[in-house]
Order: C-alpha cells, then structure tokens, then sequence
C-alpha cells in the first residue's frame, strides 16, 4: 500500500489518542500526509512523535466554524485532501430518565453534527481527488445496549450517513464506508470519567464476543487503512463491523 498512499493527505478526527492516534499513525507509516485533529496538543504531539508527516491541529469539532477552519487548514498545508476519516466521538452512559438537554445536544454536535460539516467542507476536494470518507461508528449501533441509547443512536445515524452519502456521491466517484468497531482496549473509558460500573460493564462485554476478547486500536486502523486502498474501489455504503463476532452473536 505504500506507494497508493504516497503523498496523499489525510484528515483524521480524534487522533489524539485511541483508533485516531492508531489510524494517524498507520497512514504516516505508509508515506501519506496526516492532518491530526484533536482538542489536546499534547496528545496530538504524542501522536506524532517519530512521525515528521503527521501535523497535529487543534479543535474542537463541536464548534460550528471548526469544520471550515481544519479543511482550510489542510489545504492550506497540503493543497487538499485524500481521504477524510471522521472518528471523533462522545461516548459515556445515557440513562434514560437522567439524560439533560444539553447533554444530548453535546452527543449531536460531535458525533453528528461535524461529521456532517466536515464532510460538506471537504467535499471539493474529495471530488477533485475521487476520495475517500471513512466514518467510525459502532457495532452497537446495529443492536441495543442499556445505558447507552444515546451514544448508539448517534452512531446508527451516521451508519445511514454513509448509506446516504455513498448514493449521492457515488458519481463524483467519491466512496463512503464505515467501519463499526466493537469494545475496543482505548483510552476512550478514562478519557470519559466512566464509572467503576460502566467499565466492568464493558468489560464484561469480552463473555458476549465469540473471539473472548477486546480488540485494539491497531486492527480497526489496518480496516480503515485498507478501505482506502484502490483495491477496495468497488465498496461504498458499506457497514463493516469489527467486533470479534460481537454483532452476529
């Protein structure tokens, strides 16, 4: 895959710890540009550590200009983009009957709303390159998991994101996918404050997972990877879950 990836820039959401960090690195390694975006410079220095081709660029996606100013930005550096991963999220239990309006509003703004703002600001440029989209769901979004109906909405919504982008793009050549990890080993529980129990939960999932484990942020980043080699040319609006068996258990 290296020289498909050669020189061509990638903007990665999230990518200051996690599947981002794992997926920033996995494209760097192969010779392309990486835009890594993020809230925390430290994190996005960390991510980029040993990796001169990965820029780290701070902010906060929720921010209703932020999706302007990161394309921008990568243009700016790059002339424009490639592939555009949108893996950025919120994720922390949802009870119902405890759930505030702003914290709903918060789950939309990340995990929907910029993702859709991002895509629309890079679209020029994804055209132009015949590119990529990449969203990173989840594997409970095809299923129901108490406490977490907010979180798993959201990312069943963007799963018909990319059912519905990869129809209307699919004649600018333009290739929508996602990849649906399951419960992943990240750093997503500790940067989320979960509780005690919330993370027993999740671990707890490894006895529903025929493969008896987590997996690690390093398998989803090959998928994602791989997706956007042109070898996978002819998959677009696809859902591909990578989640041990998780979702067909």
């Amino acid at each position: 895959m290296e020289s498909t990836l050669t020189g061509k820039t990638i903007v990665i959401t999230g990518a200051g710890s996690g599947i981002g960090r794992a997926t920033a690195r996995a494209f760097a390694d192969h010779g392309a540009n990486v835009l890594a975006v993020g809230r925390t410079l430290e994190k996005l220095k960390a991510t980029a550590k040993g990796r001169p081709s990965i820029t780290p660029v701070t902010a906060d996606i929720s921010e209703v200009d932020a999706p302007q100013a990161i394309i921008s930005e990568a243009v700016a550096a790059f002339g424009g983009i490639d592939i555009l991963v949108n893996s950025a999220s919120v994720f922390r239990p949802t009870h119902l009957g405890m759930i505030t309006p702003s914290e709903f509003d918060q789950f939309i703004a990340v995990n929907l709303r910029a993702p859709l703002l991002i895509t629309q600001a890079a679209l020029p440029c994804l055209e132009r390159a015949e590119g990529t989209v990449v969203n990173i769901s989840a594997a409970i979004g095809q299923h129901g998991w108490p406490g977490l109906c907010v979180y798993g909405a959201t990312k069943a919504a963007l799963d018909f994101f990319t059912r519905s982008w990869a129809n209307e793009l699919a004649q600018s050549c333009v290739r929508v996918v996602s990849v649906a990890p399951g419960p992943i080993e990240t750093p997503i529980l500790e940067n989320n404050a979960l509780d005690d129990q919330a993370v027993m939960t999740i671990h707890q999932t490894q006895e529903q997972i025929p493969m008896g484990r987590l997996g690690t942020a390093e398998e989803i980043a090959w998928w994602i990877l791989n997706f956007t080699d042109p070898l996978a040319s002819y998959a677009t609006g696809a859902i591909f879950a990578v989640d041990g068996g998780y979702t067909v258990a």
